[in-house]
């Protein structure tokens, strides 16, 4: 008995988001959503929030920063996309948005309908979860519109394939 059209088009829109920072552990993040997206019929999703433009004398001045924070975010994002596409056979959905990473990952995750998961990785070594992690399954929790998986930031890539 086959798969209904509704059931398979459900898998396909399964969606896995990855907040990209700068943090080591994103790596394995990423590479366990790549997976699970591949073998569920997903798309992965890459965010990168970038700092809003401070307080700068000259506004062209603070235009200039800011506009080379969207290259640099656009460019890892397209290094990301690559390495998504070979492990997924998909090209990812790019994001980028300016302001405090959790208050823009809450509202994207508000405003996308599409985002299923997120996915995220706890810091490597025991030096806990991160920021990040703690807001969303603490204070924040009650605003997170979607599961939210943690990953141990220090796993191998044997171990990744084995748990996806």
């Amino acid at each position: 008995m086959g798969e209904s059209q509704a059931a398979a088009q459900a898998r396909r829109d399964r969606v896995f988001l990855v907040v990209v920072d700068d943090s080591t552990e994103r790596r394995v993040a990423l590479r366990y959503a790549c997976l699970r997206a591949r073998k569920s019929g997903g798309r992965v999703a890459l965010l990168r929030v970038i700092e809003p433009a401070g307080q700068v004398e000259w506004a062209g001045v603070g235009a200039m920063l800011a506009e080379e924070r969207r290259q640099e975010a656009e460019k890892l994002l397209s290094g990301l996309a690559a390495e998504v596409n070979e492990l997924t056979g998909g090209i990812p959905i790019l994001l980028i948005r300016e302001g405090e990473p959790r208050d823009e990952l809450l509202a994207l995750l508000e405003e996308d309908p599409r985002i299923s998961i997120l996915v995220l990785a706890a810091a490597a070594g025991g030096s806990g979860p991160g920021p990040l992690i703690s807001a969303l399954a603490g204070r924040y929790a009650a605003k997170l519109a979607v599961p939210m998986t943690i990953v141990p930031g220090d796993l191998s890539e044997e171990e990744l394939e084995r748990v996806t």
